[in-house]
């Protein structure tokens, strides 16, 4: 009996560590679906990273399309990651994570944001200032949770 409930008490465990999503918007582990996010500071527009040049940061693998930006990223990785992790940032100044494309990102005084599809990000836009100050309050309490 002590065994079946040690092994009930062991898969809850385990499901609450694998069920808490990452702090980084990373499907497949990839940080912001492989896209590097350096060039959309760069390059103003998004750029697929590559597998060989990948760097393990926040428990999410970034990619780079170019060494330049990976070295870029590791010398200052808090000025290239996505507010949020890269979660939709109307979503986030709503209280919860919400996936993202990469066709919707903005930079904001210096910050890079992105949102759930255009029309979320065209929303978005018409309050911008208000709702990244609503997001930056909700961050902190949701970052975490699933």
């Amino acid at each position: 009996m002590n065994k079946i409930v040690f092994a009930a008490a062991l898969l809850l465990v385990t499901h609450a560590a694998f069920a808490q999503k990452s702090e980084i918007f990373a499907p497949k582990g990839k940080a912001i679906k492989g896209y590097d996010v350096v060039a959309f500071f760069k390059d103003a527009k998004p750029v697929e990273g590559t597998d060989s040049l990948t760097y393990h940061y926040k428990d999410a693998d970034w990619l780079f399309a170019s060494r330049a930006n990976l070295e870029a990223f590791k010398a200052a990785p808090d000025k290239y990651v996505p507010q949020y992790g890269g979660y939709c940032a109307f979503g986030t100044s709503e209280g919860h994570k919400a996936p993202t494309e990469a066709e919707t990102w903005t930079i904001v005084d210096e910050k890079l944001y992105f949102n759930y599809n255009m029309k979320v990000k065209n929303n978005w836009s018409k309050k911008r200032e208000a709702l990244i100050e609503k997001a930056d309050t909700q961050w902190p309490l949701i970052k975490d949770q699933q």
